[in-house]
């Protein structure tokens, strides 16, 4: 008997050390799978858990076109090698960076970089495959089709950041994308193309992962439908049912920028495909730039909308670099780049464009007696009204328009104009006035300022009884602008990245060492002025300091552009260079093609 209860007592505690045994197994298995690779582990989100690569629904590849492109052969992109083109960057003598200097940068780019890994990660907490993240309420929204357009718009920055886990965990899911599967009836093309395909091309040139090229394509074979119309201009309203029997229209009044703003991404994807249909649709609307630059009410540029069904030209007598207009500009220089110097039209667009904007739009404010020394050199780029005799300026400042700067330095060096390299900075210089002009250190949306009026944007002297004149009116319970603003139009800060792309570029370029620490100044001033609890948010007045009102909103672009540049201009000079790569209107480097050896 005591023989058989000793038995039962063994038996008992060997089944308990193996019971133990196992969960301690189980244990180390879930520790391991916490602790070593997190890249796994997304928020429940239904379809969104399944990696890999997964084809859309609908195949627009094979979509027949309804309105065939006029001719019998596609155009190609052009033929022969690329040229070697001037060099962009500043070339530092060695030793010119101390190993001090050096640290700083690092030190620099690594709060930079602490920034937008705070900001993915509540993105991927709180709002993952959706939009964007609203920051102050903590959800998604989806305002860019549904698609995840902070997911794939941040790929690049993920990567230059070396976030490797994140970037992983983001392809999986972006393998999975369905262009097919939205919540809405139609998409913006200008958007979905500097976003989405941008930001794959992008992500694609940087770590040659396949699924995004895949993803790429199927993406520009949809787009590819926006150019099957009757004259075969891209409609931008893409109504995905119109698009599949090849019903859309182009817009008989539509912003410059809107059709400007495709021929980059759609050259790239044609560069890394071998298929020239993407290029040939472009190259129609370049053709439509080039007949009518010297037609319009301020020759040289275009109205901020065009007729895109009946000769593109439209009654309308605003012109400018802001809102509606801007990066159509910027893409002139670039498409030049890209195509390796083989197209000689963009040239001639910019440097014609250019020429009318200097003369015209560009103008240089009447600064208070406030300097101890010499007064900032520095510029704006304004709006005009025209009707074709009379020229009237209107001295409005967006901060949208803040990257002519970058824009006139590229050119500059480009196409060996070292007075747009000048301008260039100066108008990046004036952005940077303004955001030191306000307490919160940031620049509004739009406001207006009091310009000279010499001839050549020559330096003028402060004149009060003008001031008075023309200055702010006193308007009981409202802030007033300091000088020398007449008004301000939109007082917002909305994470704009358009003023620290320019000095970027400009750093690149010149190589001024001062412009890093104008940048330091700038970034400490959006992040002190826009954190939330978890991450980034616009503002309601950049007159305010210390405690701001925000705006439930932080967009794509934020990671996408704004933290990218910070993050770039901190980094090695080499890093990303203007040589090797040129960036579309949402901060995505495109690699260039280089001339052939041999």
């Amino acid at each position: 008997m005591g023989e058989q209860c000793s038995s039962r007592t063994m038996a008992v505690l060997t089944a308990r050390r193996f019971q133990r045994l196992a969960i301690f197994a189980v244990c180390c298995i879930l520790v391991t799978y916490f602790l070593l690779d997190r890249t796994d582990r997304v928020p429940h989100r239904g379809p969104w858990q399944t990696w890999g690569y997964v084809h859309s629904s609908f195949d627009w590849a094979n979509r027949p076109r309804k309105h065939p492109l006029p001719g019998s052969t596609m155009t190609h992109l052009p033929e022969g090698s690329p040229r070697e083109l001037p060099r962009i960057q500043y070339e530092f003598a060695n030793g010119e960076l101390s190993e001090a200097h050096n640290k700083t940068q690092r030190e620099r780019r690594d709060a930079v970089r602490s920034t937008a890994a705070r900001s993915w990660s509540s993105y991927r907490e709180f709002a993952w495959g959706h939009d964007e993240l609203m920051p102050q309420s903590l959800k998604g929204a989806d305002r860019f089709s549904g698609w995840g357009a902070t997911l794939v718009d941040s790929l690049d920055t993920l990567w230059v950041m070396g976030l490797k886990r994140e970037f992983r965990e983001a392809v999986r899911v972006v393998g999975k994308i369905d262009w097919d599967s939205t919540q809405s009836k139609d998409c913006s093309m200008f958007e979905t193309t500097i976003r989405y395909l941008g930001g794959l091309l992008s992500a694609y040139d940087l770590s040659q992962e396949d699924v995004l090229l895949k993803k790429a394509t199927e993406l520009g074979d949809m787009l590819y439908a926006a150019f099957d119309t009757p004259n075969n201009m891209p409609a931008n309203i893409f109504n995905f049912e119109k698009a599949r029997e090849g019903l859309l229209v182009a817009d008989k009044r539509e912003g410059l920028a809107t059709v400007g703003t495709l021929s980059l991404e759609f050259t790239r994807l044609s560069q890394i495909t071998g298929d020239p249909k993407y290029f040939s649709v472009i190259d129609n609307i370049k053709l439509a730039f080039e007949r009518t630059q010297d037609d319009t009410k301020l020759p040289g540029m275009w109205p901020t909308y065009v007729d895109l069904q009946n000769g593109f030209l439209t009654p309308d007598s605003s012109f400018t670099l802001g809102s509606s207009s801007d990066s159509a500009y910027e893409y002139l220089s670039k498409m030049y780049e890209l195509l390796g110097g083989l197209d000689q039209t963009y040239k001639k667009l910019h440097l014609k464009a250019m020429s009318t904007v200097k003369k015209h739009l560009l103008f240089r404010p009447m600064l208070p007696d406030a300097y101890p020394a010499a007064p900032p050199d520095i510029l704006f780029s304004g709006t005009v009204l025209s009707n074709g005799k009379i020229i009237d300026l209107l001295p409005e400042v967006q901060h949208l328009g803040c990257f002519a700067g970058g824009m006139f330095a590229l050119g500059g060096k480009l196409f060996h104009q070292e007075e747009n390299v000048k301008v260039g900075e100066q108008l990046a210089r004036g952005c940077v006035w303004m955001y030191d002009a306000f307490p919160s250190g940031l620049m509004p949306e739009v406001s207006e300022v009091i310009p000279c009026k010499t001839a050549d944007l020559a330096p003028c002297e402060w004149d009060e009884a003008r001031w008075k004149e023309e200055g702010p009116s006193q308007e009981v319970g409202m802030k007033q602008p300091p000088k020398p603003f007449s008004a301000i139009r939109d007082q917002q800060y909305q994470l704009r990245p358009e003023a620290i792309e320019s000095v970027f570029i400009l750093y690149r370029i010149t190589g001024k060492k001062d412009l890093l620490d104008v940048a330091w100044r700038m970034f400490q001033a959006i992040k002190k002025s826009t954190e939330t609890k978890f991450a980034h948010s616009s503002i309601t007045d950049v007159q305010l300091d210390g405690f701001t009102t925000k705006i439930d909103s932080m967009e794509s672009f934020w990671i996408a552009e704004t933290l990218k540049y910070f993050y770039l201009i901190f980094s090695e000079p080499e890093f990303i260079s203007l040589d090797e790569y040129v960036f579309n209107t949402e901060a995505h480097p495109l690699r260039l093609p280089k001339p052939t050896q041999g």
